[in-house]
């Protein structure tokens, strides 16, 4: 402590930095990590992706050198994510009246996503399951046996992480607005506020109808393309994840007995689902959204003229 304060007393405290320590030395050079980095991020010649193995060889490069830049790089060129930006003229305040609606919800009023998740197949294999086993996964025959397919209607509040769920045969309309009756039942005496998406069922004169004669429910509808601002798609990647990625129904009635199972699981012990993209995050998202709309100007609609045919 003594050298330290009389070193600080001489010098102050501008010049006091790191002196060099013992260890091992900086094994690559900068040349070599720029050149990584740099082949990294172009495009290969006759690969649709670099991996480690093909990178090190373009570069002559031992490939445990090449890995170890990538990881420390975080760069991850096996790695691909899709996007897509929405031509909806009202994105910007479609999006934030949702965001706020999570962020700071209406006094005494619940926030619900609601969605359908449809085409979930009742499938079934051709031969027995074979067990779990010390260094051996489960397996199953690549064969399988379709059953028919059923439609989860889904609303979820935030809130709580609850989740008020029906299985249907198909979508329709009359489907969509029974379930959206048993969602006020389930929240009696309570404001309503429910983001969906854009579907024609979700805004058509029979939902419109239903809408007047429930004052307490509100619609608020997601972006065109924007399915991602919709939290429900958050429970339906659980869902698929956790209960329906292995599993096997040998007829739709079971399926169906499973997905209203799985819901009532949940809640059992709900968790809220909290929005995490930041102001800084939308705004990116915005400002990217309005320059691709102003590149990718939308084509008006054609009217379409019906002209009466007259046969002689």
């Amino acid at each position: 402590m003594t050298s330290w304060v009389t070193r600080l007393a001489r010098q102050g405290l501008e010049d006091q930095q790191d002196a060099p320590r013992s260890g091992r030395p900086v094994k690559h050079s900068s040349e070599i990590v720029q050149r990584v980095q740099q082949r990294a991020c172009q495009k290969p010649q006759h690969y649709s992706r670099w991996s480690v193995r093909t990178l090190a060889q373009d570069l002559g490069l031992p490939r445990s050198t090449v890995h170890q830049i990538l990881v420390a790089s975080q760069l991850q060129p096996h790695r691909i994510r899709t996007f897509t930006f929405s031509p909806d003229p009202d994105f910007e305040a479609k999006l934030l009246d949702i965001v706020g609606l999570y962020l700071n919800p209406p006094e005494n009023a619940l926030v619900l996503c609601v969605d359908e998740k449809t085409g979930i197949q009742a499938l079934d294999r051709t031969q027995p399951l074979l067990p779990l086993r010390a260094k051996k996964p489960r397996s199953w025959t690549n064969e399988y046996v379709r059953h028919g397919t059923q439609t989860l209607l889904a609303a979820l509040e935030i809130a709580s992480g609850q989740v008020v769920a029906q299985v249907k045969q198909r979508r329709t309309s009359v489907n969509f607005l029974r379930f959206l009756q048993d969602v006020v039942e389930a929240f009696p005496d309570r404001e309503l506020h429910m983001v969906l998406d854009n579907l024609n069922l979700h805004k058509n004169e029979a939902a419109r109808r239903w809408l007047k004669r429930h004052p307490q429910a509100h619609f608020h509808s997601t972006p065109t393309h924007a399915s991602w601002v919709n939290l429900v798609e958050c429970f339906f990647s659980i869902l698929g994840k956790q209960g329906l990625s292995q599993s096997v129904h040998t007829s739709k009635r079971q399926l169906k007995e499973f997905l209203l199972s799985y819901s009532a699981h949940n809640n059992q012990n709900p968790k809220p689902f909290v929005w995490t993209k930041g102001p800084e995050k939308l705004q990116r998202i915005i400002e990217a959204t309005k320059q691709y709309q102003a590149a990718h100007p939308r084509k008006p609609r054609s009217r379409r003229c019906v002209f009466n045919t007259i046969k002689n």
